[in-house]
């Protein structure tokens, strides 16, 4: 039986640490991890203990060494510049301190020319012009003392914010909290950032121009067409998940010119990690978060995973690595990201 996680109205993109058990985090990045992550995990690894073990038997016995000079391809939050912000004053009336903690909604405001309105944010936010504004979560979880203490007069939300308790206690203070659309596609982002600029009251003009800088080149395609599975994985809490369609990472992977093997296979967004599964799918390239990657003992830990070590990607050590808050961001830096993420798959992809 597959067990697939279900996306609660969510993050990833806050990555699925955000995710809460009480209403989950998903949908991206935001993935949906849960308190019961390590229950479905350990239901699903006990079925195939079988085939662990005989991973694990594979591995120790030494078959095929794997090259140790190849190291994965980073794509850090310095690669992908941040584009300059739009240069215009805003209107009287527009929100003046603004607390952003929908998923990328903080390098939105920045580039709409905001980001000296932002007096709080969430941790995800990574903006230049927003690095002085205190984070006022707790992981992924709204601190509502931390939130009052900068007297917002707006706060922006997704569907992925929480838990609800500290929503209503925001709005009871009388501060106005706007909830804005995810994005987990390229299509999806025009219309988010449409949704900020109205909430914050950015000119027109700034909103057309952030838009601009979200429109990814044409679909890019490599030959042959590269396999690529996106893992989200944190080894110090037993949580291993494969992507699949709709998790966000597939988007970008089909727009970058790969094929995503968890949405070709038809799973969920996050599906319990199994060796039988990541055998059946043999993907040639690893996709993962630099966190996630660092958590499992790097390069070397991830490709020894019970049935990782017996793919393509890890007899290649064909790993792309991205920085957490930048993967599932979907905003103005997702072309740049599709951009490099299909250089990666290029030199990957060479003979």
């Amino acid at each position: 039986m597959r067990l697939t996680c279900c996306r609660p109205i969510p993050t990833t993109c806050r990555e699925p640490s955000s995710l809460r058990l009480n209403n989950g985090t998903v949908r991206k990045f935001r993935i949906l991890v849960f308190g019961i992550a390590a229950v479905l995990l350990s239901a699903g690894l006990t079925s195939c203990s079988s085939s662990i073990d005989n991973g694990v038997s594979q591995l120790e016995s030494g078959a095929s060494p794997l090259p140790e000079t190849i190291r994965p391809i980073e794509i850090a939050q310095n690669d992908i510049a941040f584009p300059v912000p739009f240069d215009q004053e805003w209107a009287q009336g527009s929100a003046t301190r603004i607390v952003t903690l929908a998923n990328g909604s903080g390098e939105v405001v920045a580039v709409l020319g905001g980001g000296d309105r932002v007096v709080g944010r969430d941790e995800t936010s990574s903006a230049p012009e927003i690095s002085g504004a205190p984070i006022v979560t707790n992981s992924h979880e709204i601190n509502v003392e931390s939130v009052l203490g900068v007297t917002p007069d707006l706060v922006l939300i997704d569907a992925s914010s929480g838990p609800q308790e500290a929503i209503d206690s925001i709005r009871s203070a009388g501060i106005r909290v706007v909830e804005v659309p995810e994005a987990w596609t390229i299509a999806e982002i025009t219309p988010k950032v449409e949704a900020i600029g109205s909430a914050v009251g950015a000119p027109i003009e700034a909103i057309t121009y952030v838009a601009g800088l979200t429109a990814a080149s044409e679909q890019m395609s490599l030959a042959p067409i590269p396999k690529v599975a996106f893992l989200y994985v944190r080894g110090t809490s037993a949580i291993y998940l494969l992507g699949g369609e709709g998790s966000g990472a597939d988007s970008l992977i089909r727009e970058s010119g790969g094929t995503d093997v968890g949405a070709q296979a038809e799973l969920g967004p996050f599906t319990p990690l199994t060796a039988e599964e990541i055998v059946r799918l043999d993907p040639d390239v690893l996709l993962v978060m630099t966190k996630g990657l660092e958590s499992v003992g790097g390069i070397d830990g991830l490709v020894e995973l019970p049935g990782v070590a017996q793919t393509k990607a890890a007899a290649t050590r064909a790993v792309i690595e991205v920085d957490d808050t930048l993967l599932l961001s979907f905003g103005p830096r997702t072309g740049d990201l599709i951009n490099a993420m299909n250089e990666a798959l290029t030199e990957l992809n060479s003979p």
